[in-house]
């Protein structure tokens, strides 16, 4: 049941989007991302530091487009103008959630994230916008500490939330004293990145570059990072409803399972694979397969994560160790995205 589930999952978000019309034109790219600051020295630097302010939306958009025009070189032979960059998931999540509303404050207490209000504001007492932080932040300050951006003439300061300050860090040095393994496999990342530019026989391409590799030490960060987060920011959902709160739980235990595959994470890819998440949060009364302004491929989506969540806890987490173990191999994570395509296409 567990593993129909799994599949029933990845077939409805990829055959769903496959449904649709390809997204062309500024529609593949977060909101705002042509506003984004384009480089950590774009940033206001003050009393010798460059100030990133993470909770607001446009400069955790430009740390994301900060990364990716660093890391462009490597990713030139998998796509066009940076398209096969595998770092397009982050940023292309993190727009999903501003557009949905999910970084507004939940509590309702403050205006932050709202049109009305303060639009860019993302809000502490967001579970989406929290749990971001340890895949923006400590992504871009891995970064830093491998040297993808070169030797940078500042330090790094980040702002902190105006509450709830002890959940996060806010430099290179705070962020390793507070959470190394983060941090360290962050950092190897982007140190394989940089490797491979040492062996690379000529600038223009870098041979040695193995896309499976660089796809296992990134969903190794990125699942590290949202299984840290995960208990810290519990609190953070009692704002939203038990049906939003299903959703983000749901949401978090299917990573799990798309990360055991090496999920291909580059533009194109992950426009096609959230094309079907939940335009808006989720309130008291919306029960999938019937959400009734939901398609019926959304429904679906929600149905299908939940069944795999229950599944996964019933069985005490065994169906993600025998998922894992059945893509440990190379040859396994081929077939079993092989496998996706061919349910989708039949």
């Amino acid at each position: 049941f567990g593993m129909h589930a799994f599949l029933v999952v990845a077939v409805a978000l990829t055959a769903a989007a496959q449904s649709e019309n390809d997204v062309t034109g500024e529609d593949i790219y977060p909101p705002l991302w042509d506003l984004a600051l384009e480089n950590p020295l774009d940033f206001p630097v003050k009393e010798n530091k460059i100030v990133i302010n993470a909770w607001n939306y446009q400069d955790r958009l430009g740390v994301y487009k900060s990364l990716l025009n660093a890391s462009a070189k490597y990713f030139g032979a998998f796509g066009p103008q940076n398209s096969g960059n595998i770092l397009w998931g982050l940023p292309l999540q993190h727009g999903w959630q501003f557009r949905t509303g999910r970084l507004a404050d939940p509590s309702g207490v403050t205006s932050c994230g709202y049109e009305n209000g303060e639009l860019l504001c993302q809000s502490v007492r967001s579970w989406w916008s929290s749990m971001n932080y340890y895949l923006a932040i400590i992504p871009f300050l891995g970064a830093v500490e491998a040297g993808l951006f070169g030797q940078l003439p500042y330090e790094i300061e980040i702002l902190p939330p105006e509450e709830q300050k002890e959940d996060f860090c806010y430099s290179v040095k705070d962020c390793w004293s507070h959470m190394p393994k983060l941090m360290d496999d962050w950092k190897a990342f982007f140190e394989y990145l940089l490797s491979t530019e040492h062996k690379a026989v000529s600038s223009a391409r870098f041979s040695s570059f193995k896309l499976d590799d660089a796809l296992g030490l990134m969903w190794k960060a990125h699942t590290t990072s949202i299984a840290y987060a995960l208990p810290k920011f519990q609190d953070r959902l009692k704002y939203v409803s038990n049906p939003e709160v299903d959703f983000g739980e749901d949401w978090a235990n299917g990573v799990d399972f798309i990360a055991a595959t090496h999920f291909i994470t580059d533009l194109l890819t992950t426009n096609h694979f959230q094309a079907f998440l939940p335009q808006r949060i989720l309130v008291e009364g919306d029960v999938p397969p019937s959400i009734s302004d939901f398609s019926p491929q959304q429904n679906k989506v929600l149905v299908s994560l939940r069944a795999l969540h229950k599944a996964n806890k019933l069985t005490g987490g065994l169906l993600l160790k025998l998922w894992r173990k059945a893509m440990s191999t190379e040859a396994g994570r081929k077939l079993g995205r092989k496998l996706i395509e061919s349910l989708t296409l039949s």
